[in-house]
């Protein structure tokens, strides 16, 4: 019994592994079968007539309902048009050899949800590439990385949230990338920014996405032949001024992206509500942002400066004109064109200001820039020297101003009838000679009441002396003061004040 059960085990697994073996190798085998001499696979061949569009290199499978790619594909295929089918995988073996001469790829409309990291390891010479209107989620590390030709990539209506930062490394000849209507939340600044971006990308569209934070400084300086390509329209962008001032000065040099989608361009205002409005009407309504305008070019006398011609477009031939319609040449020592084909002028001088025209030419379009240059008739130090004596100057003229108030205003007043100045406190010796005038007078008067009848000698002197010690002018000269004496300090304090004032904002030095 032992021994028979221990054969029974033996014939089941011996049964179970040969289930196993079959299996594995069955679809090596019918794979096997399906493969002629030739080598192609014949597992679901090519029909030109019923399922496909055959044109010379060209073939197209649109819309025929497929759900796998023909696999008996012919190596001169230059162009296949597999959209508005239900391929929803994109598979490493989706071609069994290389198609060497294929450079476009079609796959929109598909429903596509999957991407095979070697998914274009056989098709390494494509140039283009639309996966556009699609269910892809995300990119994942180096999955374009085998495409070093490819130009163009669509990517564009989907469901991408995820992008690895090395999703489109090792694409040196991309010159478009679509990827607008997607659910990206980060602009890929890795792509444009100077030191890691791709060399030669020109159009890069990020546009109705999820995008709420911009880096408004690094865009800023960027070249204009890559913001002329960059869209980032409809954005849930919050309304800024620095978002103005990047989209008005965009408006102003009329670059594509921002000129071509004016009313597209939008920004959310802060609140609750989520209201949305145009970026360009920011400086009118709202935020009161200061209106963007082109400056010009401001230096001094001596000064070099550098003017850029930032054309839209990259490597255009240039050309530069100077103020008064004059060509640039080797005999004028002080205009130097650069590598660049920006315009070094210096040292600088007066009859320097003026327009300066850049020309710049390609096989497709022209373009002119003008640059208004304005020179002043100082250095630096000179101007700056300027400013120091004016400024000193001006303190020195509100130094006087001040002393001239206090001394008006803030001295003590020693005038009879000034408040806090009693009559009966004047002392007669200050004024020696009005009191002997008014003393004599009163004698007088006395004398003269007595011979009339007697009384109190001084029970009139008041009214007299307030009726007889009135001045030309007016002013009352309470109880003797001498009038000599109060006309001469008069005199002195105007004299005083006049010489005060004559010197506010003099050319005198002043010592505070």
């Amino acid at each position: 019994m032992m021994a028979s059960s221990l054969s029974f085990s033996d014939h089941a697994t011996d049964a179970v592994l040969r289930r196993r073996t079959f299996i594995t190798v069955l679809p090596q085998a019918l794979l096997l079968l399906a493969v002629g001499v030739s080598g192609q696979v014949y597992g679901s061949p090519l029909d030109c007539h019923k399922t496909c569009v055959c044109a010379s290199n060209i073939i197209s499978c649109s819309n025929m309902n497929l759900t796998t790619i023909p696999n008996a594909l012919p190596k001169y295929t230059a162009v296949l048009d597999l959209s508005f089918n239900s391929i929803t995988r994109l598979r490493a073996e989706w071609t069994a050899f290389r198609l060497s001469k294929l450079h476009s790829l079609l796959l929109s409309h598909n429903g596509l949800t999957f991407l095979s990291s070697e998914a274009f390891v056989y098709v390494t010479e494509l140039r283009y590439l639309d996966l556009s209107s699609n269910g892809l989620r995300q990119l994942d590390e180096l999955i374009f990385e085998p495409l070093e030709h490819l130009e163009v990539l669509m990517l564009y209506n989907n469901c991408i949230a995820q992008i690895d930062r090395s999703a489109f490394a090792g694409l040196i000849s991309l010159q478009r990338l679509y990827l607008s209507k997607n659910q990206i939340s980060r602009f890929p600044l890795e792509l444009v920014k100077e030191r890691s971006r791709l060399k030669t990308l020109r159009l890069l569209d990020v546009a109705s996405n999820r995008i709420k934070v911009l880096p408004l400084h690094e865009l800023q300086v960027l070249p204009a032949w890559i913001k002329n390509g960059l869209y980032f329209h409809n954005n849930p962008l919050p309304c800024s001024c620095e978002l103005y001032d990047l989209v008005a000065g965009w408006q102003l040099k009329e670059l594509s992206s921002a000129s071509d989608f004016k009313s597209s361009h939008t920004c959310v205002l802060p609140g609750p509500q989520k209201q949305k409005m145009p970026i360009i009407n920011l400086d009118k309504v709202h935020l009161n942002c200061t209106e963007v305008k082109i400056m010009d070019e401001v230096a001094y006398l001596e000064q070099f400066l550098v003017l850029d011609c930032d054309t839209r477009q990259k490597d255009m031939k240039k050309i530069w004109e100077l103020p008064g319609n004059i060509s640039l040449s080797r005999a004028n020592k002080t205009a130097l064109m650069r590598h660049d084909g920006s315009l070094q002028i210096g040292p600088l001088k007066a009859e320097d200001s003026g327009v300066y025209t850049c020309y710049a030419t390609s096989d497709s379009v022209n373009e002119t820039l003008y640059v208004t240059v304005v020179v002043f008739n100082s250095t630096t130090s000179r101007g700056l020297e300027n400013l120091k004596t004016a400024y000193t100057t001006l303190v020195a003229c509100l130094a006087s101003l001040v002393m001239v108030l206090i001394y008006l205003y803030l001295t003590p007043c020693r005038c009879a009838f000034c408040p806090g100045n009693d009559l009966e406190k004047n002392e007669p010796t200050d004024s020696p000679h009005s009191s002997n005038v008014s003393i004599s007078q009163a004698n007088e008067e006395t004398k003269q009441k007595r011979l009339e009848g007697g009384g109190f000698p001084y029970r009139h002197v008041a009214f007299l002396e307030h009726k007889d010690q009135l001045e030309q002018n007016g002013r009352l000269n309470p109880i003797g003061e001498e009038d000599e004496e109060w006309n001469w300090s008069n005199m002195e304090r105007r004299k005083s004040d006049a010489e005060s004032v004559s010197s506010v904002c003099s050319d005198t030095p002043m010592v505070v």
